[in-house]
């Protein structure tokens, strides 16, 4: 038997990828399924009703790249093609991204032609960072923050209003803490192999692609054909892992939800015992763990305390959600995705997602304002409450949006611990915890945010890595 830590989009995955390996080697592997938690999805929620989406963790996924195909194909093989929402690349929130620095909301460039004007954001126009590349030396270095990096090579204005805010976006994080090779490994790679990331560019040019060998369903084809830049589904993303939830019920995966696991004993290679909290003990045959690493480093302390210190090294960051319903007939926005805010700005808030611009069937103006992450302690302290959030950010965007009506619906949530940070060495890291597994024969596997991407593509993609390990 295989058990599956938690019912997140990666123990879901995980599951639904050994249901495949199950049908295609016509293997009978018993599949189990803890949650501790009385609903599955992790931070993917949705709040509906009939006039607005409130989404309380991600809302949109990219289709770009290998990632981003299969998960796809993953959404086409559990029947939700009719209900994907596509946004495509001349859409308004694929095209209008800005950055909220000096008291204005700045539009970034979003075509070729924008490279070359100013914009209220930068000294001069973005052609001349490619320059400060070209001549500007590199340093041989094995990993490096993403804010040295780009403002080594690109300047330091691209450094804090572009790249500094698209971190805070992406993780809640801090560039001048985070790997270059979060985002930008092959630049970084360019850099370090070439020179400079120009030089690496016109180079790779030259080279011949790799073919990834995946094949592409129907929907990914029209992704690609159809240039989506980013879609959600329709009536809440959370219908994405719930679907993933109705597969594996139907295909005999046992799930147990308010399942707490606090300790896993390893006894051999191919048996692992889990204790529940209430005395219950479940033997496996292997362990899928795709729970966040400081709450697995306290189920494996006992057995392995190196191991369980490196997975409480990866730190996390706390993120404060507030959403706001505008009853209004007028659309108090501009049609965009959002904006950002550059931490060099010291606001309480990162940035805000035009929500009723992104997803479908809303009704008035819908934001969802983000806050804290790296500063949450710092700007609100050990103890804030929710109304002292909503106050926060329902001021925040009164000033930067003028808005001066008051919502006619909200919704405050304290994501506590909720995106893991790739700091400099995390790759080096995590690489170090599974080459410690492999010593030491451990029938786990370590799926999920905490180690290969923090993005939903990254999530489904670590867990269908990690099942094809195993095979």
């Amino acid at each position: 038997m295989a058990a599956i830590l938690g019912g997140g989009i990666g123990g879901l995955s995980t599951g639904y990828y050994l249901l495949k390996n199950n049908l295609c080697n016509n293997n009978h592997l018993k599949l189990l399924l803890l949650e501790a938690t009385n609903s599955c999805g992790g931070w993917i929620k949705s709040i509906k009703t009939k006039d607005y989406i409130f989404e309380q963790g991600p809302r949109t996924i990219r289709p770009k790249g290998l990632v981003g195909l299969n998960t796809l194909n993953m959404i086409q093989d559990l029947g939700l093609s009719e209900h994907v929402h596509a946004i495509k690349f001349d859409h308004p929130a694929a095209k209008n991204r800005m950055i909220y620095a000096n008291n204005s909301l700045h539009l970034l460039p979003s075509s070729l032609k924008g490279i070359f004007q100013k914009n209220g954001l930068f000294s001069r126009p973005l052609i001349y960072a490619i320059f400060n590349d070209l001549r500007n030396p590199y340093k041989q270095l094995k990993d490096d923050s993403i804010y040295n990096f780009v403002e080594r090579r690109f300047g330091k204005e691209i450094a804090d209003y572009a790249i500094s805010p698209m971190i805070c976006g992406i993780c809640a994080g801090d560039a001048k803490e985070i790997s270059v090779k979060f985002l930008m490994k092959i630049p970084f790679e360019w850099e370090q192999t070439h020179g400079g990331v120009m030089k690496g560019l016109m180079r790779s040019m030259f080279k011949t692609k790799n073919d990834n060998n995946l094949e592409l369903s129907e929907l990914a084809k029209r992704a690609q054909e159809e240039k989506w830049n980013v879609y959600t589904i329709k009536g809440g993303l959370d219908n994405f892992p719930a679907s993933l939830l109705q597969h594996l019920r139907e295909n005999n995966v046992e799930v147990q939800l308010n399942s707490n696991v606090e300790e896993i004993k390893f006894v051999d290679s191919s048996t692992v015992k889990l204790k529940k909290k209430t005395g219950e003990e479940i033997i496996a045959n292997h362990v899928y763990a795709s729970i966040p690493s400081h709450i697995l480093a306290d189920l494996v302390v006992k057995q392995h305390p190196e191991l369980s210190q490196n997975l409480k090294d990866i730190p996390f960051v706390t993120v404060g959600l507030v959403n706001f319903y505008f009853d209004s007939e007028k659309p108090l926005i501009s049609p965009a995705f959002g904006f950002l805010v550059p931490p060099i700005e010291n606001s309480p808030i990162l940035g805000v997602v035009f929500d009723s611009c992104c997803i479908p069937d809303q009704k008035g103006t819908v934001l969802t304002v983000m806050l804290g992450g790296r500063w949450f302690k710092e700007k609100f302290g050990e103890n804030v409450t929710e109304k002292e959030l909503f106050d926060i950010a329902l001021h925040e965007v009164a000033t930067i949006l003028n808005i001066q009506e008051q919502p006619k619906a909200h919704n405050v949530k304290i994501l506590n611990k909720c995106i893991p940070q790739y700091i400099i060495g995390h790759y080096e890291k995590v690489e170090q915890i599974r080459q410690y597994i492999h010593d030491h024969n451990l029938p786990i596997s370590l799926v999920g945010s905490s180690y290969d991407g923090v993005g939903i593509n990254d999530v489904i993609y670590s867990a269908k890595t990690q099942v094809q390990c195993c095979i």
